[in-house]
Parts: structure tokens; sequence; C-alpha cells
């Protein structure tokens, strides 16, 4: 298994898969417990397929680049998450059932944009993922960029806490909620954004919510979810890096299936455990 470990990292794409890996997964994992906190994966999970039209649109205007998919995705979940919370408002549809028209009208609209750009095997990775072909550039940008989001949630937490918990009582205390809202969406957006070399659009849900999820199965505290989800995402996402090496499976969806049935385990076990103890107090 060491002859393995030291054989995977002797090539520099895995290097820089690793690292890359290790800092998607904690900042998915860190941000994720906000989406847990907050209810909002539905939410999330639409704004991730919003992603995949940016991503043609940029094709379209300035070719792929982590840059322009940023620039482009951005674009399409603003014009798709405010015009749903818009129409929702003015229509009287209750705001998952326009997000739900909304997001799949973009998703088809990307597919016919990418299908007459004939660039389905370059934009195939912004899909599915494809981590082992990071470059430099790539890492940077996830740092930097990575950085930015961490900072933002760390100098919010409070705020971000108290609303996860109850917009009145946020907004009793003074905080301005719907700006804050549209600020985590933003934050929400560009930490997806770093995930897609990992998972592409197709999978980033599972790395964002699952390592909070897990953690949350085990702690009532809001910070120890957040520290606890990022370290838990970092550490399967790298891990995941070694056993796709070994075993030549596709590594994006070996991420998310470890972190699904990491999420079933752990669901079973603490199950188990709180019928045991609820036995224990019914016999005495």
């Amino acid at each position: 298994m060491i002859a393995d470990i030291v054989d995977v990292l002797s090539y520099s794409f895995n290097q820089r898969a690793l690292l890359a890996a290790a800092m998607i997964g904690f900042l998915n994992g860190f941000f994720g417990a906000y989406i847990v906190l907050r209810k909002a994966s539905l939410f999330a999970g639409a704004l991730s397929h919003t992603l995949f039209p940016g991503i043609a649109l940029a094709a379209l205007i300035s070719g792929i680049n982590p840059l322009s998919a940023l620039i482009g995705s951005v674009f399409t979940a603003l014009v798709v998450g405010v015009g749903a919370q818009r129409l929702s408002r003015l229509t009287r549809v209750d705001i998952n059932t326009v997000l739900a028209i909304l997001w799949t009208t973009a998703f088809a609209g990307g597919l016919l944009l990418l299908k007459s750009l004939n660039q389905y095997v370059n934009i195939e990775h912004y899909l599915f993922g494809d981590i082992l072909s990071v470059s430099n550039f790539d890492i940077w940008f996830i740092l930097i960029v990575g950085y930015l989001a961490a900072s933002i949630i760390i100098l919010l937490q409070r705020k971000i806490i108290i609303m996860a918990f109850s917009t009145d009582g946020a907004t009793a205390q003074g905080i301005d909620v719907r700006t804050l809202d549209y600020l985590m969406a933003g934050v929400l957006v560009i930490v997806m954004i770093t995930s897609l070399q990992a998972v592409g659009t197709i999978l980033t849900l599972g790395l964002l919510v699952a390592p909070s999820a897990i953690i949350s199965l085990f702690v009532n505290s809001p910070r120890r979810m957040l520290w606890g989800g990022g370290v838990l995402g970092g550490v399967l996402a790298s891990a995941c890096i070694f056993l796709s090496n070994i075993f030549n499976i596709q590594t994006g969806a070996l991420i998310v299936l470890l972190l699904g049935g990491v999420f079933l385990g752990a669901a079973l076990f603490k199950t188990a455990f709180t019928l045991r103890d609820h036995t224990k107090q019914c016999e005495t």
C-alpha cells in the first residue's frame, strides 16, 4: 500500500490533484454547513445546474478557462436566482416551482448552445469533473477564490449562524437578512465554481452538503459543523485521489460515492446507537 501511495505521488499531475482535492474538499465541507443549517440544499442544487449554461456561454464568447467559467456561471446563476424570486412574488407561484422551471430551461439552453459550438469533449470535464487534469493556474485560482470565500464566511460567521436558524431573529438583531442572503448566494456560486474540476456541475451538490451532513449527525454546534465538515471534506476528497489511481476509477464520481457511503454508514450507526439507548431507558 505504501508503495502504491509513493507511486501515485511520483507524478506531478497527481500532486496537483491532491492539493486541489484538499482545498476543494475543505471549502465545500466548510461552506456546506451553512447550506445544511439553512435547509437550502434544493436551492443549491438548482444553482449548481445553472453553472452549466454559464460555462457554455463563456465558451461561446471567450473560450473555456476557470475565469471565463466563473464570470459566465455567476451571470447565469444570478439571472436564475434573482429571476426566480421576482417571478415568484409577481405570479404567486412558489419559488421552488419557478426555480425548477428556470434552471431546467437554462440547462436545456446550455445543451443546445454547446451542441452548436461542437465543444462537448472540452466542456465534459466541467460536467463530470477531471481533477487529474488541473494545471498550476487552476491551483492558484482555487487557492485565491477559495481564500476569498472562506474569509467571507469566517468574518460573517456569527451573522450567518443566526440567520441560518431564524431569519426573524436575525432581523430583530439588526442583521440585513436580504443583503446577507444575496451575499451567501454569491459565495455559494464561487464555492461551486472551485468544485468544477473535481466533480463537475452534476455532482457538486454531493460534495457541498455531504461532509457537514455527516458531522451534523454527531454534533450540535454550528461552528463544529463548519470546521468538522471542512476537515472531513478535505480528507475524504484527498483520499479519493489515491483510491482512484489505485483502482482506476473516475475521481469525481468516487468522491461523491464515498461521501454518500460514509453518510449512509454514519446515519445507520447513529440510528442503531439511538435505538440501543432508547431500549436501555425503557428497560430501566
